[in-house]
């Protein structure tokens, strides 16, 4: 553990010391290097299930794929990152880049802690450095309600969480998750226990989002820079149902009822989010609702509760962490040369930049679940396991399944096909770092077809 920490935490006078014509590339190849030695945590031997370095930090087979996620994704910021930042001054430049590292310092604690206050104090960390930098590199003046918005939805929705985590210490003695799946509850039935269940899932589920509490999420999307994108669709919006899986083993036997209102909420949002994406004319707006669609499908797998829905949550977070933050990669590449996201004035991009219309198109398809990709992989699980808690779940998740590939395809066919439109005079060509970037966001997708088992769980 500490062998990735430790470099991390380096990168910040990494960030501080080198000279500014060295910053990028440095930063860029260190936290490269932080990202391939993560890899180890995928050699994975325990009879416990737990590795553990010390009694505060540990990994499970739940947490360590997310864990390499987060690690994974700061090399791929910082590059993404490197056209529109470069042209400010570089104290500014160093202090982005130290947000993201930060940001990473973050996630790494929150997926490895032990004690789930330790993570909940984390779970909030994460905010900071998000909210900085969609308030201040943001591109338009809506920015700071984005912001507003954000910070209150996920403040809001945690700290029932706080006072429900403190009432359970103080009833229980302890927070460690080691001991937390032995606890009866004493009485199940009456309602301040309710109450505390909600609490209880209540910042995950704002967190995740699900619909219903899900309008920080396009407004966070549309304004934030790319980085701020990728880390909230990739990683930030797994901390919830990363957080749902753990309280998930203390909720008990209350959870079989109380589910219910937030499992339809969930298979109702699929269906409601997947209809607006098909109107959407904003492409940012589009990734970020498709993001809520497939995060409905990962909540009800997990508020279900049986191995087949834990594990299809954990492939359709880890497959859609890696080809939603892809997309907005796409999304950016051709902002910063149309310098417009709405669809209808970017369209016959294909004729222009033909491999990033290959890049396109294999990005739609890994966001509608084509197979062998293990975004079909979770789906499928969850769907089926959803289906067999009841059978009539099949025609909301058969629907909405239809759609995402409808608006999928609406998206690439927007973009990419059609006359080119008059006013693009002189374009940037595609470079080099941006056909890395998609590599290194869909190569891995594609290497995880070869072993899915690195990401099935606790159920392998």
């Amino acid at each position: 553990m500490l062998k990735i920490l430790i470099p991390t935490f380096m990168l910040f006078p990494t960030i501080w010391l080198v000279p500014g014509k060295w910053l990028w590339t440095a930063t860029t190849a260190h936290s490269l290097v932080v990202a391939s030695a993560s890899l180890s945590w995928f050699k994975w031997c325990s009879e416990t299930g737990w590795v553990a370095p010390n009694l505060y930090l540990a990994l499970d087979p739940l947490s360590f794929p997310l864990a390499v996620l987060a690690c994974w994704l700061v090399p791929l910021m910082i590059i993404a990152s490197q056209n529109h930042v470069a042209h400010e001054p570089l104290t500014r430049q160093r202090t982005y880049i130290s947000l993201l590292v930060s940001l990473q310092v973050f996630l790494i604690l929150a997926f490895s802690a032990m004690d789930i206050l330790t993570f909940y104090v984390m779970f909030e960390a994460t905010l900071i450095p998000t909210l900085i930098i969609i308030t201040r590199w943001g591109s338009q003046t809506e920015r700071l309600s984005a912001g507003t918005y954000f910070m209150f939805y996920t403040l809001l929705g945690s700290l029932p969480l706080l006072v429900a985590l403190l009432y359970l210490l103080n009833d229980t003695g302890t927070l460690s998750m080691h001991t937390l799946q032995y606890i009866q509850m004493t009485n199940p039935d009456t309602l301040g226990t309710m109450l505390w269940w909600v609490a209880c899932l209540l910042a995950f589920l704002v967190k995740m989002p699900l619909y219903g509490v899900h309008l920080w999420l396009p407004k966070a999307h549309v304004e934030a820079p790319v980085a701020g994108s990728m880390v909230l669709a990739a990683v930030l919006l797994k901390l919830g149902g990363y957080g749902m899986m753990r309280m998930m083993v203390v909720l008990g036997p209350l959870t079989k009822e109380m589910a219910y209102p937030f499992i339809i909420l969930a298979l109702w949002g699929i269906i409601m989010t997947g209809s607006i994406c098909l109107r959407q004319t904003d492409l940012k707006s589009l990734i970020a609702y498709s993001s809520v669609s497939h995060m409905g499908l990962v909540a009800s797998g997990i508020l279900i509760q049986t191995p087949w829905g834990f594990t299809g949550a954990i492939i359709l977070m880890v497959a859609h962490g890696l080809a939603s933050s892809a997309l907005f990669c796409l999304a950016n590449t051709s902002y910063e040369r149309t310098h417009s996201r709405t669809m209808l004035l970017t369209r016959g991009l294909q004729m222009i930049l033909p491999l990033m219309a290959a890049w396109w198109f294999l990005a739609n398809l890994a966001n509608l679940a084509l197979p062998p990709l293990p975004n079909l992989m979770g789906e499928l699980m969850i769907i089926v396991s959803v289906f067999n808690w009841s059978s009539w779940t099949i025609l909301l998740t058969g629907l909405g399944t239809l759609i995402t590939a409808s608006y999928s395809l609406h998206l690439f066919l927007t973009t990419q096909r059609g006359p080119t439109p008059q006013h693009f005079i002189s374009m940037d060509p595609s470079h080099t770092r941006e056909h890395l970037l998609m590599a290194l966001h869909l190569i891995p997708l594609l290497l995880l077809v070869l072993k899915p088992e690195l990401m099935w769980g606790w159920c392998f």
